[in-house]
């Protein structure tokens, strides 16, 4: 037998007799009763707390040794003092743990199980200018903003809007306030509020602060530094129960659902919970990063935001801030145990030891690495790798189908050269290479081209991927084709809000600009005026040449009506042969707001009766055709309501009607004159009617 046989047989029976020395020794101990612990939520029952859920209902935190109670927030509740003050050992907070970390206060992130946050602003959607609504928007309205929105916060700040150009409103947090229209903007979680705008049909415009590269961590898992130096092993093992509830929660959000209504609240639908567990994938980013995972590039990012702020100092250090899971232990006992045996053993064991970790480590990154590569291909999204200078390192096979480049082709190129438009270049790689630099990722919605020469809009997520030593950083981006979705929301605005032969805006969002107009006047002061016309001569064109010919007539009364108009005014088609022209705007002096009305109206009389030639589709012989129109217009101050303006405008026109026809009266009474019986009548059976 070989002197290595020897000593390997040596320092296997010295083992099996500490092994086995060991478990008499734990054989005669009690079993270990369950600790008990608590964690504190910052929010209500919800889903947002699923993996918590999970892992208690799986048994993870029991196999832990551990009795977990989970403890939802109440009002006027601090999470952060609760855990603080002995209440509980753990809790659920916000990227302002570091504020209150650079406070004094002795905390420490476990894991950040939001990789993004959820909180956005959310604006209703001005139904006027749809696709172009921006930020600058809000400047002058009534926003609500709940407290610690720091991101929210320097994201206007960004953007140039200081928080005394909003009208803030405190945060009532229902959302039925936004609905019913008492309030223009509120900070949501884009995975709650949101639920309740879309269910009572809302249209709705979200601005959020990764647009611009603050991109904050969501909910992070933290306790204190005391708990983390008496309990590092129950710390530890709390963290890995956790996170396990996590992974179970995201890949069966159904089950998780029905146990938080079975279990733990029934404040909101069942419908409500699957919304939200929807909306979180996106922001977890379980199919690319692992649950829990903490960058320090991103909290160094926060803290310059915070540092922008005036909340921060400068280069702030994150020192013991963040915990470290795969720190080590102190190993002084066991150094001094292992000195007991035989140099020997201790090298045979040593060997042993280190040969079985390394190559089960081997194992498990190669198994980790196939997996990954598995999911990069399979995925439903278009995904690029890239490095610095955004060269493509990686390319999957939806990113072909999408683009139509095929993987070899665009290795080792710049990105840059062949998907974006040349338009965007100039912006794009500056603002990339910058927010690259600062360690930001942000989620962006972009045109691209693709290899046949079309011009797509792209939804792209972004990550970082595992740092490996002496190699570039790489980024994963994620990218899914949303032209036809924006597209067909384009239609639905366009049969929603505009007459489908004309292209006016129909009575719905006549009505909608009628209110903002009464907004303004109750804010600046002035007058108003509203315009209904009647064509005259229109039946005997259709009863003649029939409802094609008609049709021409009335696009080409649209277009003399809009000439006619400034930008800011509206013109509708409120149904059949009729029209409404609104004004805003006008002078403060109710005469001279009737004059300018006044004067309008006899250009638009004037424009509406010139001659027409219709030229018909396969006839050669264009029809000429005369007709004129019978105008009423009701001059209005901000004390007037919707339906006594139209009313007013209505009788006005039939009294234009009833003297003659082509001709303007004009109603710059008071608000609230009662019209003609058959005036009246008219409005309400054409209101019954509109559609």
């Amino acid at each position: 037998m070989s002197i290595r046989c020897k000593i390997s047989n040596c320092a296997r029976s010295t083992w099996y007799s500490l092994l086995f020395a060991c478990a008499l020794a734990q054989a005669g101990e009690p079993a270990q009763a369950l600790e008990t612990v608590s964690l504190q939520f910052k929010w209500s029952h919800a889903f947002q707390f699923a993996g918590y859920y999970a892992a208690l209902e799986q048994g993870y935190y029991r196999e832990a040794g551990l009795d977990v109670r989970l403890l939802e927030a109440v009002p006027g509740l601090d999470p952060l003092e609760s855990v603080l003050s002995g209440q509980a050992q753990y809790g659920v907070g916000t990227s302002s743990l570091l504020l209150a970390r650079a406070a004094g206060q002795p905390v420490v992130v476990l894991a950040v199980v939001f990789q993004h946050s959820p909180l956005v602003l959310v604006a209703r959607q001005d139904l006027t200018r749809p696709g172009t609504q921006g930020i600058h928007d809000l400047v002058g309205k009534r926003v609500m903003i709940e407290p610690q929105s720091d991101e929210l916060v320097a994201y206007l700040k960004q953007e140039g809007i200081r928080l005394d150009r909003l009208v803030q409103v405190p945060h009532s947090f229902e959302p039925k306030d936004l609905i019913a229209g008492q309030i223009d903007a509120m900070s949501a979680y884009v995975t709650n509020e949101l639920y309740y705008l879309e269910d009572a049909g809302m249209a709705y415009q979200t601005y959020t602060p990764r647009s611009v590269g603050i991109d904050f961590y969501g909910d992070n898992l933290f306790t204190t530094e005391q708990e983390l130096k008496k309990h590092p092993q129950r710390v530890r093992a709390f963290r890995e129960a956790s996170l396990r509830g996590w992974q179970y929660a995201m890949e069966h959000p159904v089950e998780i659902a029905d146990l938080i209504l079975a279990k733990y609240s029934k404040q909101h639908p069942r419908a409500f919970y699957l919304f939200e567990a929807e909306r979180m994938v996106p922001l977890l980013r379980t199919d690319l990063i692992e649950v829990g995972y903490m960058n320090r590039g991103r909290w160094r990012h926060i803290a310059a935001t915070y540092a922008d702020l005036g909340l921060l100092p400068r280069d702030y250090a994150l020192d013991g801030f963040l915990y470290e899971p795969d720190s080590r232990p102190d190993l002084t006992k066991l150094y001094i145990a292992l000195a007991l045996l035989t140099l020997v053993s201790v090298i045979a064991v040593y060997v042993a030891r280190i040969n079985r970790r390394l190559g089960l480590a081997l194992d498990e990154k190669s198994r980790s690495e196939e997996r990954h590569r598995i999911i990069f291909q399979t995925t439903a999204s278009a995904g690029v790798v890239w490095r610095e200078g955004f060269v493509v390192t990686d390319w999957n096979r939806q990113a072909e189908a999408v683009f139509g480049w095929k993987r070899e082709e665009v290795l080792g190129r710049s990105f840059i050269d062949f998907m974006v438009p040349i338009s965007d270049r100039e912006r794009l790689t500056p603002h990339l290479g910058r927010l690259i630099r600062e360690n930001v990722l942000p989620h962006g919605i972009n045109d691209n081209l693709t290899r046949d020469g079309r011009v797509i809009t792209c939804e792209w997520f972004n990550a970082w991927l595992p740092e490996r030593p002496g190699e570039p950083r790489e980024v994963v981006s994620l990218a899914n084709d949303i032209s036809e979705r924006q597209r067909l929301e384009n239609e639905i605005r366009q049969l929603a809000f505009f007459d489908a032969l004309t292209r006016l805006p129909n009575r719905r969002l006549l009505l909608d600009r009628l209110g903002r107009v009464l907004a303004a006047l109750r804010r600046d002061g002035g007058h108003g005026a509203l315009m209904f016309l009647d064509l005259d001569n229109f039946k005997p064109l259709n009863d003649s040449y029939g409802h094609a010919v008609g049709d021409l007539l009335l696009v080409e009364v649209a277009r003399r009506l809009c000439e006619c108009v400034r930008e800011m005014d509206t013109v509708a088609r409120f149904g059949g042969d009729e029209f409404v022209v609104l004004l805003g705007n006008l002078d403060d002096d109710q005469g001279l707001a009737r004059n300018h009305a006044e004067r309008l109206a006899r250009k638009i009389l004037d424009r509406v009766g010139e001659p027409y030639r219709l030229a018909r589709a396969q006839v050669e012989t264009a029809i000429e055709h005369r007709c004129t129109a019978s105008l009423g217009v009701a001059v209005f101050n901000e004390a007037a309501d919707e339906e006594d303006i139209l009313r007013r405008a209505d009788t006005a026109m039939y009294a234009a009607k009833g003297e003659g026809r082509n001709r303007i009266a004009v109603d710059a009474g008071l608000p609230g004159e009662a019209p003609d019986r058959e005036a009246a009548s008219h409005v309400d059976r054409r209101a019954s009617h509109a559609g």
